[in-house]
């Protein structure tokens, strides 16, 4: 099994790039390898990726953040949307849904900005109504989840869960458990460990589940 395979699912669709941090640690640089025939780029992180030596299948957004130079390079593929009401993530999310793209991995999404950060973090919770995504940063993976859903793990796995409305939350197979609790702050529920090779996470909301890397 490659360090890849051990982290997420190599069965994605598309590889989309957002303009925070360029990624850094290897699962997300090798996500970008596996996928490189299917990577969608937001603007502002077209430069980063052709100077990475990658080539993006679209790039999309309202052209104030890339440079001349790569707007040169990639003019034949860039897809111009100038309304303001979604950020250049989403549209990017939304044009790989209307390619039929439905499960997605988000890099470079965060690393820079603090509130872009957290916003793109928090876009999550909608995008998993419309594609199965997981968000690969240089520490873990983030995944949107609802329900009753079981993780594998590791153990030792750090482990946080950010609730993104007041359902109650259970959570298994961690060393600190929850049972039907409902979480008032995002923290409440983080810092937590795996204890095995599966925890199971239960609640009629929605929360985003971040899993750290292995460590070597």
């Amino acid at each position: 099994m490659s360090d890849m395979d051990r982290e997420f699912s190599t069965d994605a669709d598309a590889v989309i790039l957002a303009a925070g941090g360029f990624p850094s640690h290897r699962v997300p640089l090798l996500a970008l390898e596996h996928y490189r025939d299917r990577i969608i780029c937001c603007d502002g992180a077209a430069d980063a990726l052709l100077q990475a030596g990658f080539y993006p299948e679209m790039v999309i957004g309202d052209g104030d953040s890339i440079s001349p130079g790569a707007y040169n390079k990639v003019s034949d593929r860039f897809i111009c949307e100038t309304e303001q009401e979604t950020n250049d993530l989403t549209k990017a999310v939304l044009y790989a849904v209307s390619r039929n793209y439905t499960r997605l991995l988000i890099l470079g999404a965060t690393g820079l900005r603090e509130d872009h950060t957290l916003g793109n973090i928090s876009l999550l919770a909608d995008y998993m109504d419309q594609a199965v995504v997981g968000m690969l940063t240089d520490y873990g993976v983030l995944t949107p989840a609802g329900g009753n859903m079981v993780f594998p793990a590791y153990p030792g796995q750090p482990i946080s869960v950010f609730c993104m409305d007041q359902s109650p939350l259970t959570m298994r197979g961690l060393k600190w458990p929850v049972e039907n609790r409902i979480i008032n702050r995002w923290w409440e529920a983080t810092l937590n460990e795996a204890i095995s090779d599966l925890f199971e996470i239960e609640t009629t909301g929605k929360v985003i589940v971040f899993q750290g890397y292995h460590r070597k």
